[in-house]
């Protein structure tokens, strides 16, 4: 009965072997794979921020330029706000700016107010080298006496 004894030891110590071995790759995919996670969620909540810093710099330019800026606006004009970057476009870029306000019909029949728009984009970096972009958009349109 010995020697039986003796061999079991011996395949004990190789099945325990085999078992940490196991345990030890399944614990390494386990912190990978957790690794890739935390990468993935940071970078969901930097396109977060992103989009956060992008919509505030639009609604700040909005602020700033309210009222006669926007419908005495003739060229492309840039500001940066919120480290992000803000485009003023006037809208027909080229020939008449002067058109029917398409929100509101006060006045339009007697042809005493027409309308002026504009497009605004705000666009944000970020990521690693920022090399990722987000721009936002929104259009203003601004009611004007017709013939000013």
């Amino acid at each position: 009965m010995s020697i039986s004894i003796i061999k079991q030891r011996g395949i004990v110590l190789f099945l325990s072997l085999v078992v940490l071995v196991i345990m030890t790759v399944i614990g390494i995919a386990l912190a990978v794979n957790s690794t890739q996670s935390l990468r993935m969620s940071g970078a969901g909540a930097e396109r977060i921020e992103a989009m956060s810093v992008a919509n505030g710099g639009l609604e700040q330019v909005i602020a700033n330029n309210s009222g006669a800026s926007f419908s005495n606006l003739l060229a492309v004009k840039t500001e940066s706000v919120f480290n992000s970057t803000q485009v003023i476009t006037p809208l027909p870029e080229t020939g008449v700016r002067d058109v029917g306000c398409q929100r509101t019909s006060n006045a339009m029949g007697l042809n005493l107010v027409s309308c002026r728009r504009s497009q605004i984009t705000s666009t944000a970096q970020f990521g690693r080298d920022n090399l990722g972009s987000l721009t936002v958009a929104a259009g203003v349109e601004q009611q004007v006496l017709a013939g000013n």
